[in-house]
């Protein structure tokens, strides 16, 4: 119950620093125009949706890895990420460019994951290693 109320205040948190970001920063909405930052090396943070598809999902954490950016799974679906970013629609991905006033790429937590990529089968796939 207390780990309950715990993500609950961290999900606040998250949602309060968003909030900003969208009215204080320059952000990206979206799949391709996310690819596009990366490539770009634009990107500071890449924020996903937990119903994000695992093929997309794989694809920005691949080219998240290699542009060294910070990947932070937001703990509700694409619907609560769109309402979060004050938006109507729903959201999949964004990817914040420059914070604004916000520190939230100061305060997001950061997995305990280096990303590393592993070969299975002859085919190049994208893992995580564990430190």
């Amino acid at each position: 119950m207390v780990a309950a109320k715990k993500t609950k205040k961290s999900t606040d948190n998250i949602n309060n620093k968003l909030q900003l970001v969208m009215k204080s920063g320059k952000y990206t909405l979206g799949y391709k125009t996310v690819l596009r930052t990366l490539r770009n090396s634009k990107s500071k943070l890449v924020i996903i949706a937990n119903n994000c598809p695992p093929l997309r999902k794989s694809e920005i954490e691949y080219y998240a890895m290699l542009a060294k950016v910070t990947v932070h799974h937001f703990h509700g679906n694409n619907v609560d990420l769109g309402t979060a970013c004050g938006k109507y629609f729903r959201v999949c991905c964004l990817s914040i460019i420059d914070p604004g006033d916000s520190d939230i790429i100061k305060t997001t937590p950061v997995e305990n994951f280096v990303p590393g990529i592993d070969i299975l089968n002859g085919a190049l796939a994208y893992g995580c290693a564990q430190i």
